[in-house]
């Protein structure tokens, strides 16, 4: 998980931009989170570009506001158990733990924070973050060819996914 001295000075990075709110923190272990499971072992582009695909989502309307929101987006039994088939990120309904094991999830926090402050102040001195999906709402892996990615446009395929988005 994330080591000592990191932790704060990630925190300061949301002080320093205005940006903290009670659940900035949080924003950022989601979108962290969900690079790591769904990202891990890619490059930098293609964690960037899992990222982009939740932020994305946050702009769009068709999607929850929040990026925990986007990433734990699912459909629930009358029982209050998730329906384990209409996960938007299936790492997040496999049963498995959800709890980073790999020295890497430091980075990706990292690289989940930066990306939280482009999002937040994107005319940053480090300039405007380019979207490297081209506006991607969704992707999958090269491994499985879903069915619904016929009814989207491919827009690139960066390390072991393929990213779409909507017909315009």
């Amino acid at each position: 998980m994330i080591k000592w001295p990191l932790l704060p000075i990630l925190l300061l990075l949301g002080f320093y931009s205005g940006t903290v709110k009670a659940d900035y923190f949080d924003e950022v272990l989601c979108l962290a989170e969900n690079i790591y499971f769904e990202a891990r072992s890619e490059s930098t582009a293609g964690r960037m570009a899992v990222a982009l695909v939740t932020l994305n989502r946050v702009k769009h309307p068709n999607f929850p506001d929040t990026v925990c929101g986007v990433v734990k987006q699912t459909k629930y039994y009358p029982s209050g158990r998730i329906d384990l088939h209409s996960c938007q990120f299936s790492w997040y309904c496999d049963g498995k733990s959800d709890n980073p094991t790999e020295d890497c999830f430091d980075e990706i926090f990292v690289l989940a924070s930066v990306m939280m402050e482009w999002r937040i102040w994107p005319g940053t001195t480090a300039g405007p973050l380019v979207d490297l999906t081209q506006g991607a709402l969704w992707y999958h892996s090269k491994e499985v060819w879903p069915r619904w990615a016929d009814h989207y446009v491919q827009t690139v395929s960066i390390d072991n996914h393929i990213f779409y988005k909507a017909l315009d």
